[in-house]
């Protein structure tokens, strides 16, 4: 009979990632690193550790795989998208600003490679892929809430601030790549407020 120690060891140990997940996990890295047309699927059952038919079991495609690790960063950034409207209830100008001061610190970091979903769709202009549709739902769902922001703000036109806010970011997301440590994506919450403000005065 086994001890209540080695029941306890057991019973403690956090199960075995699946082969799914650790595909997932790898193809995010580099996908977002070097590019999803720059990685092949040999590269990554290689770096995960699995055949390339357990990949296929659960892609069955490599737009697939990489709608796949879309999917989860369009998660992932609507988390950190309303983490900073929970922060601010009812203060859209705040919520705006505390979300880009992070985007804006994230630039600064050396491995910064703007954002997966812009990323994603200059490297597939051809309508109806599977990685640019989630792009382009990620796109259209944060202009709308820009732009309905910009309205709970006041703001005489609310869509074109709605529209400047993203323009904003996504320049952001470009120029940190371009400029790096320095470089203006550091100031983006400090343009948009100025952007914000300027709308808001009658």
């Amino acid at each position: 009979m086994p001890s209540d120690n080695k029941i306890e060891a057991s019973v403690s140990e956090p199960p075995a990632p699946r082969a799914a997940d650790k595909i997932l996990d790898v193809a995010r890295d580099l996908f977002y690193r070097e590019g999803i047309r720059a990685i092949g699927v040999d590269e990554i059952v290689r770096r995960a550790g699995v055949t390339k038919p357990s990949l296929y079991r659960s892609f069955p495609s490599k737009d697939e795989l990489a709608a796949s690790y879309l999917r989860k960063y369009d998660l992932e950034f609507w988390e950190r998208f309303d983490e900073a409207v929970d922060a601010h209830p009812g203060d859209p100008r705040a919520q705006i600003i505390a979300f880009l001061t992070r985007v804006g610190k994230r630039t600064q970091k050396p491995d910064y490679r703007g954002c997966g979903m812009t990323n994603a769709a200059v490297e597939y202009p051809e309508r109806g892929h599977p990685a640019r549709v989630v792009s382009e739902n990620n796109k259209v769902e944060l202009r709308r809430r820009l732009r309905a922001m910009a309205a709970a703000m006041g703001a005489a036109d609310s869509d074109t601030l709605g529209d400047g806010l993203l323009l904003l970011i996504e320049g952001a997301y470009i120029s940190g790549q371009l400029f790096g440590v320095g470089g203006p994506a550091a100031a983006v919450a400090r343009n948009a407020d100025l952007l914000i403000e300027a709308s808001l005065k009658k």
